[in-house]
């Protein structure tokens, strides 16, 4: 019994126990949708259809990024994968990094004292590329951290198949368009991903391409020196609405 005890300890320390925030999803997309997560968010049926919604309550310590999937099947053999948000062949995740091109929604819950309200910190990350639109939309709660006033939204409702440079273009197994790639992931170029002499904040600068994502979707992060606008944190929020194809 004090082994299982244990478990059942540490288990709460690494997850976090279940808090009073959720997040809903909703997939407006025309198809549908394999969520992704790394940590685990304890979803056990990942697929959700055009026109369906999910709700998962999240635990009060986590941090790690969500995004979706989009074109996922079984072959022949039964393997399964995804044309964009690929985890390895998994339905559910248990790799730490997606396959590029992939939007990244990054959250942090934090409880500091058991009787304080959550604070959710949240951004919208492009920094490897763009597979579909998302809007994260807080439903109450107050910045914290440097802002005041309500918990703003945060979204990228732009369709990239209009922006997206042709050197950048991801195609599927069809040749069509499915996502837009990162500079960094297309062109494993230093400078735009602010590796070795690029790393400091001085030389990790916008390019022309950050600059076309950014003119696009002006709310999300598109290169990995962006600091604008900054990671909000959100205080007292009850829920958190992740819809996809917002537009």
């Amino acid at each position: 019994m004090a082994g299982e005890a244990l478990i059942i300890l540490l288990l709460l320390f690494v997850t976090g126990g279940q808090s009073t925030v959720t997040f809903n999803y909703e997939n407006r997309c025309t198809e549908s949708i394999w969520l992704g997560a790394t940590p685990s968010i304890g979803d056990s049926d990942p697929e959700f259809t055009s026109g369906t919604s999910k709700t998962l309550q999240m635990p009060d310590q986590w941090k790690g990024f969500i995004w979706g999937r989009t074109k996922c099947s079984l072959n022949a053999t039964n393997y399964f994968s995804c044309e964009t948000g690929d985890c390895g062949g998994n339905k559910i995740c248990q790799w730490p990094v997606p396959n590029s091109p992939v939007t990244i929604l990054n959250f942090t819950i934090n409880q500091p004292v058991q009787t304080n309200p959550l604070v959710v910190s949240y951004e919208l990350n492009l920094n490897h590329g763009h597979n579909v639109p998302v809007r994260i939309q807080p439903v109450g709660g107050s910045l914290v951290g440097g802002g005041t006033g309500p918990c703003p939204v945060v979204d990228c409702a732009q369709d990239f198949s209009n922006v997206c440079p042709p050197n950048l273009v991801a195609k599927g197994k069809d040749g069509r368009y499915v996502g837009c790639l990162s500079a960094c992931d297309a062109l494993k170029d230093p400078k735009h991903c602010c590796f070795g002499n690029f790393a400091s904040p001085q030389t990790c600068q916008p390019n022309e391409y950050s600059s076309i994502f950014k003119k696009a979707c002006g709310l999300a992060h598109t290169y990995p020196g962006d600091n604008q606008p900054p990671i909000y944190s959100c205080s007292g929020a009850t829920s958190f609405s992740i819809t996809f194809c917002p537009a």
